[in-house]
């Protein structure tokens, strides 16, 4: 299935000269939708541990996260924005073009030694998965690999992601 079918290109959102990929058509075609955790999952089962976590970066990584984690039998856990969950939380902060920003996750969500996968819908600049890493490995995690529906590979995420298992289903 040719899933790029399913990505409207949305011109000049957020602002001129860019070009926004929606994943919303995606999402409401159950057969695409399908195909996109199935290939995950595939993907998911093809790495050299089994997967204990799937960590999912707000908003669109709970969309795809989630029902991963449900497909390979591992926990799910999500990546917030300050403010967002209620109990303990570590943090970490990255850079944005124009500032920062930081995501938290629970203390106690992972523990020493487990298996853990990030799972999002897009790789620009690399920043909030780079981000998500630090914060799986503050809690003893081993992140063995990190998934997204998109690319943006002019963006040049990957290379901050260097030396990790990266599965990028659609490049652009």
């Amino acid at each position: 299935m040719d899933l790029t079918k399913y990505v409207a290109n949305i011109k000049d959102f957020p602002e001129e000269g860019i070009i926004f990929r929606d994943v919303t058509p995606l999402m409401k075609d159950h057969n695409a939708f399908k195909e996109t955790i199935d290939r995950f999952v595939i993907w998911a089962n093809s790495l050299e541990a089994k997967v204990d976590i799937v960590a999912g970066p707000e908003a669109r990584g709970f969309l795809f996260g989630c029902p991963v984690a449900y497909s390979i039998n591992a926990g799910f856990v999500p990546v917030r924005k300050p403010g967002k969950l209620p109990r303990e939380t570590v943090c970490e902060s990255y850079a944005l073009e124009y500032g920062t920003n930081e995501v938290h996750i629970h203390a106690d969500s992972i523990k020493q030694g487990q298996k853990v996968i990030i799972v999002d819908d897009l790789l620009a600049t690399g920043g909030t998965v780079e981000a998500t890493i630090k914060l799986v490995e503050k809690l003893g995690g081993e992140v063995i690999g990190i998934a997204f529906l998109i690319e943006l590979e002019e963006l040049k995420g990957r290379d901050k992601l260097e030396g990790y298992n990266i599965y990028s289903m659609l490049k652009y």
